[in-house]
């Protein structure tokens, strides 16, 4: 039997997690009003606890959407029959002005990796395993090159690309831009690409 089209709660339960995964990319877990949130998705604040059973639970909700969205986004980049040209691409698309400027719209990590510990602790606990899929998805790519330590050298390219987003939103100009080109560079140069 074929798959039922999302009913109206699911539907209405995805939407909240889209509205909460775009404001926590924007602004933390903190940015999160359920109130505000509710009417953002353009329901009530009493709607909520039919979807939820706590902020803390639509927070670990979140993560897990934002995770979602990032692993759609690998999928785009990486390539298994290029995996240079599906590294090269995601670097660029990861390290890029439209990511620095539009952080609702990207990858959770630059915007939440500085308050992952005082997330609620399934929150916690979603965080850390969307890293490691994260970090293990890049590392196949960089196994297909034949790069020696393949997840070490993917959890550091995690590392510099979350970090070198994360301060380039912090600054402006040309000062930003000047520290996305160098990462990308310097990413690829490392990488062989």
């Amino acid at each position: 039997m074929m798959a039922e089209a999302l009913s109206h709660k699911e539907r209405t339960r995805a939407r909240i997690l889209e509205e909460a995964a775009a404001a926590m990319r924007a602004s933390g877990s903190e940015g999160i009003s359920v109130a505000a949130l509710m009417k953002r998705a353009g329901l009530t604040h009493g709607g909520f606890y039919a979807h939820f059973a706590s902020r803390d639970d639509l927070v670990a909700h979140a993560i897990d959407r934002m995770f979602e969205d990032s692993r759609a986004m690998l999928a785009r980049h990486l390539s298994e029959d290029d995996p240079a040209g599906g590294l090269v691409s995601l670097i660029d698309h990861y390290l890029s002005e439209r990511a620095r400027t539009l952080p609702e719209k990207t990858c959770c990590l630059p915007s939440l990796a500085g308050e992952a510990h005082r997330l609620p602790a399934a929150a916690r606990e979603r965080f850390a395993a969307g890293i490691q899929r994260f970090q293990a998805r890049i590392a196949e790519s960089i196994r297909a090159l034949g790069r020696d330590e393949p997840e070490a050298l993917a959890a550091s390219i995690v590392a510099e690309m979350v970090g070198a987003m994360a301060l380039a939103r912090s600054i402006d100009g040309d000062s930003a831009r000047l520290m996305l080109t160098a990462s990308r560079q310097r990413l690829k140069e490392r990488l062989g690409i």
